[in-house]
This record gives C-alpha cells, sequence and structure tokens, in this order.
C-alpha cells in the first residue's frame, strides 16, 4: 500500500492520527483492518524519528497497542477442550473504536463550539456601566426616592414602550451628548413650571435616547439641580426643579 503524506503538527494525539488514517484509507471505522492502519502508523512514528522530533509518550502506548491486537486478529482460533465455553464474540477491536468514536464526538462538539464562537465575534454590546456614583439613597443625596425606585420606574417604562427586548437593528455612529440632555430635561421642567411626571421626560424614539435621558437624570439628581418624589409604593414619580437652592 503507498504510504500517506502528513503534515505533522496537524495532529492532537494518537486518536486524532487514527481518525485521520481512517478517513485517508476510506476504512469503516466499526470494521478497521488492523494490518493496514497498524502498518500506516508505523511509517508516520518512522517519518517524526526520521525528521528528529521527539515522539510523545502517548504515540508510542497507541503502537504498542495497534501490535497487541494486530497480533491477536491474526493468531488462530484454538479449539479450547475445557469445561468452560470459551467466548471468541469479543473483537480486540472493540475497546479501540469505542476510544475513536468518543473522541469522534468530542472533536466535533468542540468544531460547532468553535463555529460558535466565531458568530459570536460578530456580535458587539455595550459594556456594564458603573452606577455606584448616581446612588442617591445615602444621608448626601437625601433624596425621597433611590437608585433602586429610579431604576424600577424606568425598567417599567421601558416594558411600556416595549423596548425591554433587545432591537434588531443596524448599527450606526450617533453621537448622544449627556450634557446637551441635561439641558432638554431642565428645559422641559421649566416648561411645565417646575414639575413633571418622571416618564413624560422620554418621548425619544430609540432606546439609545432613552437611556441617555435616564442617565442626564441621574446626573442632574447628583448635582442636585432637581429632586425626584413619590407620594407612596406604586405611585407615579415627580421630577422637581430644585431653582436656586443652595448646594
Amino acid at each position: 500500500m503507498t504510504g500517506i503524506n502528513f503534515k505533522v503538527e496537524a495532529f492532537e494525539g494518537p486518536l486524532d492520527l487514527l481518525l485521520q488514517l481512517i478517513q485517508q484509507l476510506e476504512i469503516d471505522i466499526y470494521d478497521i483492518p488492523m494490518a493496514d492502519i497498524t502498518d500506516q502508523y508505523l511509517e508516520y512514528i518512522h517519518l517524526m524519528k526520521e525528521m528528529e522530533l521527539d515522539v510523545a509518550s502517548e504515540y508510542l502506548v497507541m503502537a504498542a497497542t495497534l501490535l497487541a491486537i494486530k497480533s491477536k486478529m491474526l493468531l488462530p482460533k484454538q479449539e479450547l477442550e475445557v469445561d468452560f465455553e470459551f467466548d471468541d464474540s469479543v473483537d480486540p477491536r472493540d475497546e479501540l473504536v469505542e476510544k475513536l468514536m468518543e473522541y469522534k464526538r468530542f472533536k466535533e462538539a468542540a468544531k460547532q463550539l468553535k463555529e460558535k464562537e466565531s458568530e459570536r465575534n460578530f456580535y458587539f454590546g455595550k459594556a456594564p456601566m458603573d452606577l455606584g456614583e448616581y446612588d442617591m439613597s445615602g444621608k448626601q443625596a437625601n433624596l425621597d426616592v433611590s437608585l433602586n425606585d429610579m431604576l424600577g420606574a424606568f425598567h417599567k417604562m421601558l416594558r411600556r414602550k416595549k423596548l425591554s427586548q433587545p432591537l434588531h437593528t443596524r448599527i450606526t455612529k450617533q453621537e448622544i451628548s449627556i450634557d446637551q440632555r441635561m439641558n432638554d430635561v431642565m428645559d422641559r421642567i421649566e416648561a411645565t413650571r417646575g414639575r413633571v411626571v418622571f416618564e413624560d421626560l422620554f418621548d425619544a424614539a430609540t432606546k439609545d435616547d432613552l437611556i441617555v435621558t435616564f442617565l442626564a437624570v441621574l446626573e442632574l439628581m447628583k448635582r442636585r439641580q432637581i429632586s425626584v418624589e413619590q407620594s407612596g409604593s406604586f405611585a407615579a414619580l415627580y421630577v422637581f426643579s430644585r431653582g436656586e437652592e443652595e448646594l
């Protein structure tokens, strides 16, 4: 049988090499011709030695295993005249086939995971933001609502606007200034005589605009330019201008 050329660095272990041999020789993995596969395997080992490459011990162990199976396959069946029945139905190749099939399953699973990783690389997400500096629940803030109340109200508003699920859209570069949005919020509050319903501030068309508006409200609260009040649990939130109140 003619030899097969291999890239030495292509194999991750003896089982990987055996699978490649089986594929190259178009062999039925459940009916492996041990003489042919062993000769090809040993040829690869000799090639590694000729190239002065270190042959890993696992390759040598597999070579010994193949030779042992080959020897068992070549030995004639003996008719044993003993008191017990000799089970000759066990194929010496069964254990090797089982290992090959298990390795093949793991290799295919790894390939699928690699493909999913490649697909995931085409998705880009915004990194989580640290909102700790906007936490107004402490004594310094002296507000009637906490950051958790604000986040809860914002989330409910998103659900009502049917924006809680990710939107399928094309990514475009768009500059949204928080400072400009802060001015817009203050203008909106002043236009309603210093008091506006929290949800009325969010009339933007996109989810990004809504998030920027929310961050602008938090920043204004941090600077104590506005205050947010709630008369009771589950009641509406109202945003007030603090006017000329000293900081």
